[in-house]
């Protein structure tokens, strides 16, 4: 099937787009000759480049509704032969109809975000297996993709891991562990007062310092980490999306909740310590099962609801409990 043409759509986030990546891989192993390209949000087309799997990244235009217009010409003159569509959003579901793809697959509308996103595919399934990255795989292998071994190919520019060196020497810091304190919904983040506390024990057990990683909009909360950490902070750096993949693959290792810089790391080849309190982590944890997942299932309720505070599942962690998931994780490791 050399002459498969193949539209990807999944416009966002960070951790969303990595847990599709394995889907193009698959399909690239698969129809090695066939064109296959991804239409993306721009702020985070950085995730795609490099990517052997793709024959063109295409940045979604929102700022006019020339832009949109443009955008979804570029796609109608593709004449793809397939649209799939991993987001299961309206916006996404139309630009897969709009794209004149006469195959546009997608999820059913019981699993689809908003279930009558689902109308405009000519394919509709429900997904297999309990993680996301096994979902998105479902959607390829309807669209004829056969079973690989997942693979997240990420690449890291070489000034981008030159900025991080840099930056990491300014501040005199050899081996690094990584903090994320962030995340999309408050409900399941942990507070910013336990990762300071919890700074202090691992710099003190692995004698290393920790990086905070926060986004555009969280830098009072990277500034509550430090805070709390006392006599021996954490760096808080401000990077762009490039170099914080640089960031995070030199890392010994990072903590977080579920948001997509846990996704990253995972990604990477980090070692990873995922948080998790009112989403499940066998669904939307580190895809590696090296990697580790610390949750009270007595406390928690799975909800995908987004809670604007902290929720008593994630309150319910303790510093301790954090701290010891990190040894276990560092001693598979070794």
């Amino acid at each position: 099937m050399a002459d498969a043409r193949f539209l990807l759509v999944r416009l966002s986030s960070l951790g969303d787009i990595i847990h599709a990546l394995p889907a193009a891989a698959a399909l690239r192993d698969t129809f090695p000759g066939a064109r296959i390209d991804w239409i993306v949000e721009r702020k985070w087309a950085r995730l795609l480049e490099g990517n052997p799997d793709l024959n063109e990244i295409i940045p979604l235009d929102r700022t006019s509704a020339g832009g949109v217009v443009r955008t979804i010409q570029k796609l109608r003159t593709e004449k793809y032969t397939c649209a799939v569509d991993f987001q299961a959003l309206y916006k996404s579901a139309l630009l897969a109809f709009a794209s004149g793809a006469p195959r546009r697959i997608g999820f059913e509308s019981g699993y689809a975000r908003e279930g009558p996103a689902a109308l405009f595919y000519s394919d509709r399934l429900n997904p297999r297996g309990a993680h996301k990255v096994e979902h998105n795989l479902t959607l390829a292998e309807r669209a004829g993709a056969r079973k690989s071994a997942p693979r997240f190919p990420l690449a890291i520019r070489p000034e981008d891991d030159e900025r991080v060196e840099r930056e990491l020497a300014a501040h005199g810091a050899g081996e690094f562990f990584v903090l994320n304190p962030g995340g999309g919904w408050r409900s399941k983040c942990w507070p910013a007062e336990r990762y300071g506390e919890l700074h202090g024990k691992l710099a003190g057990h692995y004698g290393m310092r920790g990086v905070v990683s926060f986004g555009p909009g969280e830098e009072d909360l990277a500034r509550q980490v430090v805070d709390a950490a006392g006599d021996f902070p954490p760096l808080a750096i401000p990077l762009e999306l490039g170099p914080l993949l640089a960031l995070f693959r030199r890392a010994k290792f990072a903590v977080s909740a579920d948001t997509g810089p846990l996704h990253l790391a995972s990604a990477l080849g980090t070692r990873t310590v995922g948080l998790f309190g009112p989403t499940d982590p066998s669904r939307n944890g580190p895809f590696s099962p090296q990697d580790i997942t610390v949750r009270n299932p007595q406390f928690c309720v799975t909800t995908y609801r987004r809670g604007t505070t902290y929720s008593p599942d994630m309150l319910s962690i303790t510093v301790d409990q954090v701290f010891r998931a990190v040894e276990r994780r560092m001693e598979a490791a070794a």
